[in-house]
């Protein structure tokens, strides 16, 4: 309507729009949303009633959420908003069956994250047929080569799609693409569109075959296969496509958590050479943004100082924020807390001591050292040490050091209250969220199972809890409500 892109999807738009610095953008979004569930405890006996009692408290819920008697209600209910799904003014992948009695729900409770009163069934992926017009390649971080097609668009799930992705070149074998083929595609999940299907009789003799390439078509470095992976990859390590893809994670929410520096900005500033690598990000200053597309002063003041309060971050952080092939959030905080007592530094020692400490330990580790770690196995360690052997990762790191970048490490194990406990968590707690709960036992020496055995020292239990509950007491195994674990954690 205002002539500006489409975005790319509601979930992203919505994601965006509560991350917006500026609050007046997320509000011209016009937001809304359908509340499904009341926390407190209002004596209501089913869940039919909580949704009542939301609908008198002024809050909206959905249209379409009904009370089914049997099994076969909800069945003809699956079916009747499968056929309605189109004419919805939102998007929905399926159909949630929730177990009505609220006695009952607490009764079932739940395994992990997911309930056991509550079950989801996802309509058939929405598909579409289109021409490949051509396939062009993605470089990712890693320097992964990601075929993509170019398509022919086509209206799909609610958006228009012009582009799929083909996996790898195995995955092109395997379907037998070619370019100028009409092919069946579909959004995994309603969101990444992908090519599952190809018709070879419509072929007319002018389609062509695609080929990997030798080289990268982002730096023109050599493309090569590593044993143990499927996929090519760039194997130049100034390759500016790699470095960009880096830049996007380091700065991410589970990385650095840059707030306000998004895909959009840190193409500006690399395409302006305002940066080439994440050290960079921490010399910047609000002139150097000020008349970028975009930039006014207030802005550019804020996306400074919300790159200042990151410099002192969380050794997991860090680690993960490099980028490491194989290493996940799970396996940076697993190394960060191998590490640590290894610095074997006072708590008085300087950010200096401690970063020269870390870059001294990571270059002395072995392969052997490495796969010591717990649910480390041989190719991650194999990464980790090529990584830490590699002259432009310590380059790296030296300069984030050296731009203000400071580690705060764990505290040491053996000073921490919780060392050698280990925990599990059941049911929902009402001040913290299972992730939040997590950090806080970790931080204090603890280890989080996800399974209970004899070795268990406590278990959690929130509200609604799951088997874990009713196994814990059978094992004679501690048992905390929430009160009591808050007490333990102060």
């Amino acid at each position: 309507k205002n002539g500006k892109k489409e975005f790319a999807n509601p979930r992203n738009l919505a994601a965006g729009s509560i991350r917006q610095l500026d609050p007046k953008i997320a509000a011209s979004r016009k937001m809304d949303f359908y509340a499904f569930e009341i926390i407190n405890d209002l004596g209501l006996v089913t869940h039919g009633q909580v949704h009542a009692a939301l609908k008198s408290l002024g809050f909206k819920i959905n249209r379409l959420c009904e009370e089914l008697k049997d099994l076969n209600a909800a069945q003809d209910y699956i079916e009747r908003t499968q056929k309605e799904r189109d004419d919805l003014p939102y998007q929905t992948d399926g159909v949630v069956l929730v177990v009505n009695d609220l006695a009952q729900q607490k009764r079932l409770g739940s395994v992990g994250k997911s309930e056991r009163w509550m079950m989801a069934f996802k309509f058939p992926a929405e598909q579409a047929t289109t021409k490949i017009k051509d396939i062009s390649l993605q470089v990712g971080r890693t320097g992964v080569l990601t075929p993509v097609a170019i398509l022919e668009p086509v209206r799909v799930a609610g958006t228009t799609v012009s582009r799929a992705t083909l996996h790898n070149a195995d995955q092109i074998k395997r379907l037998g693409v070619k370019i100028g083929d009409t092919v069946v595609i579909e959004k995994a999940g309603d969101i990444i569109p992908a090519v599952v299907s190809t018709f070879p009789q419509l072929r007319t003799g002018k389609e062509r075959d695609f080929h990997m390439p030798k080289k990268c078509p982002a730096c023109g470095g050599t493309v090569a296969q590593k044993a143990e992976l499927v996929a090519l990859y760039c194997t130049n390590p100034d390759c500016p496509a790699k470095h960009r893809e880096g830049l996007y994670h380091f700065v991410a929410r589970r990385a650095f958590d840059i707030e306000g520096l998004g895909i959009k900005i840190i193409d500006l500033l690399y395409d302006q050479n305002l940066i080439k690598d994440a050290a960079d990000l921490f010399t910047l200053e609000a002139r150097d943004l000020e008349g970028l597309e975009g930039f006014a002063e207030l802005k550019a003041s804020k996306i400074v100082a919300s790159i200042q309060n990151r410099k002192y971050v969380e050794f997991a952080r860090f680690l993960y924020a490099l980028g490491i092939l194989h290493v996940g959030e799970e396996t940076a905080h697993d190394i960060a807390q191998f590490l640590a007592p290894s610095f074997k530094l006072p708590a008085s020692a300087t950010a200096e001591r401690i970063q020269n400490t870390f870059l001294r330990t990571v270059e002395d580790l072995t392969i052997e050292d490495w796969s010591s770690i717990k649910d480390i196995g041989p190719v991650v360690a194999m990464s980790l040490f090529d990584y830490f052997h590699g002259k432009q990762s310590l380059d790296l790191i030296a300069k984030l050091f050296k731009n203000g970048v400071t580690i705060t490490l764990p505290p040491r194990p053996s000073a921490l209250p919780l060392t050698g406990k280990s925990f599990v968590l059941t049911g929902t707690l009402a001040t913290l969220s299972r992730e939040e709960a997590k950090e806080r036992i970790r931080a204090l020496g603890g280890e989080v199972s996800e399974s209970i055995s004899k070795k268990t020292s406590y278990v959690v239990v929130g509200e609604t809890p799951g088997s874990k509950f009713e196994k814990a007491k059978k094992l004679n195994i501690a048992i905390l409500n929430e009160t009591e674990f808050l007490k333990l954690l102060k």
